[in-house]
């Protein structure tokens, strides 16, 4: 059991990886193969779940394992602590709006993922899940616009498929077209 929380006053900032994170969009739209693709986002992840402080850190773990384990209920009342303790650590609403996400809560899950990217506007994991979500929610043209954006800085997201010609966020190139 991690040591308790105390308050948001007592969580410190988060790690500022502003700059690797530049680097690593440049490297991932360079990369020649989905292999070398996912070896740069597995670092964006490692950089994500970088929590404030070691509390912080074990309540992100603890719910990221529940959740693995399919214990929404015990990982949402993590990710719960972690938001209230952490307000501004960006991968604390993440979590909670993949638990969302699964529970197939999407207006929950736009929430979250929409204070994910007010505090991390490049988070292209939030990106993709608000692309997601939106499309959960029949909003189509708007989950059109967020997967686009997303692609725009990984270009290799596994929802890239979603956006191709046939899927159900392709371009829309006769949307202009009188018939």
């Amino acid at each position: 059991m991690p040591a308790q929380l105390v308050s948001a006053q007592d969580c410190p900032q988060a790690p500022d990886h502003s700059a690797s994170f530049e680097l690593l969009f440049q490297q991932i739209q360079a990369a020649e193969t989905e292999w070398a693709a996912r070896l740069i986002s597995n670092q964006m992840w490692e950089l994500w779940a970088q929590a404030p402080n070691e509390q912080a850190q074990a309540v992100l773990d603890r719910g990221m394992s529940r959740r693995s384990g399919y214990d929404l209920t015990g990982a949402l009342e993590d990710f719960d602590r972690l938001t209230a303790y952490c307000p501004l650590y960006a991968e604390g609403y993440n979590q909670r709006a993949f638990v969302h996400f699964l529970r197939q809560d999407f207006a929950a899950a736009l929430v979250d993922l929409n204070l994910t990217l007010e505090l991390s506007p490049q988070h292209v994991a939030a990106m993709s899940g608000r692309a997601l979500s939106l499309l959960g929610l029949s909003r189509t043209d708007e989950a059109r616009a967020a997967l686009q954006a997303a692609l725009a800085l990984n270009p290799w997201l596994p929802e890239r498929g979603l956006a191709a010609p046939g899927g159900p966020l392709a371009p829309n190139v006769n949307k202009d077209i009188d018939l």
